[in-house]
């Protein structure tokens, strides 16, 4: 764990800012998360809120696999490790990453609850997980990209960063049939609307490059994330987050 603290402290003291084209190896916290690359994402406002010496919350939005489903506690889901990691790279700040999943959602159900469940929190930073569940239930590509479109637009106008998560390599997800055209969806809409993507589909294969099976990241249900695949996870968003709040970058989608 000692590793993981100093490499992230280590990232946000470097004065210089990181180069558009550069990425940072995610730090392991264990030795069994696979050393892969992964790139910053522009956060102003996020920066804006450190700058302030102000607190930065991060709401991690989304359904089950948001919500820690496959994790053998509530403090293995990623949310949770997501916030311990950021706090070891920020001393001194105050830090919240709050856990705002239900499992079964998608993204309907998620739009319907921003005013009751994220934007009271005033969040400088918005993870949104999104995509298994449309494809679960087979949902209209086109709904689905007008609702995320929607979404996006009303976290924007509270003047909260926003990152948007895709699906896992999860069998089930694999198999429905509009899987492609919703995966699709979903980076189009990041790019027509210039939200840089976390893509946990590009992450589990370079996991894989590196040896990695995605099944091993795997829960036994073939569908969430098991422990060691959460917390891996964890690292490697937290890694994308401290180079984005180190300096500007541009917004880069990795699910392409």
């Amino acid at each position: 764990m000692r590793t993981m603290i100093v490499f992230l402290a280590a990232m946000l003291a470097v004065a210089a800012p990181v180069p558009a084209a550069a990425q940072a190896p995610a730090p392991s916290a264990r030795a069994d998360c696979p050393p892969v690359p992964v790139a910053a994402v522009p956060l102003p406002a996020s920066r804006a809120a450190l700058r302030a010496e102000g607190p930065l919350t991060v709401v991690a939005f989304g359904s089950s696999s948001t919500e820690g489903a496959g994790a053998s506690t509530p403090g293995h889901a990623y949310p949770a490790r997501l916030e311990a990691l950021l706090r070891a790279a920020l001393p001194g700040r105050a830090v919240r990453v709050l856990n705002r999943g239900i499992g079964g959602q998608d993204v309907g159900e998620m739009l319907a609850r921003l005013d009751a469940d994220v934007l009271p929190e005033h969040p400088d930073l918005v993870v949104w997980q999104a995509g298994a569940n449309a494809a679960l239930r087979g949902m209209d590509p086109q709904a689905f990209r007008d609702t995320l479109a929607e979404g996006i637009a009303r976290l924007r106008a509270s003047g909260t960063d926003v990152v948007l998560m895709d699906s896992q390599l999860a069998p089930v997800v694999l198999s429905r049939p509009l899987y492609p055209q919703l995966a699709a969806a979903l980076r189009d809409v990041a790019a027509a609307r210039s939200v840089p993507v976390f893509s946990r589909a590009e992450l589990m294969r370079a996991w894989e490059a590196a040896g990695t099976s995605p099944m091993d990241m795997l829960h036994a249900d073939g569908l969430h994330h098991n422990d060691r695949g959460y917390a891996c996870l964890a690292e490697a968003l937290a890694a994308s987050i401290v180079g984005g709040l180190r300096a500007p970058a541009p917004v880069v989608a990795t699910g392409r």
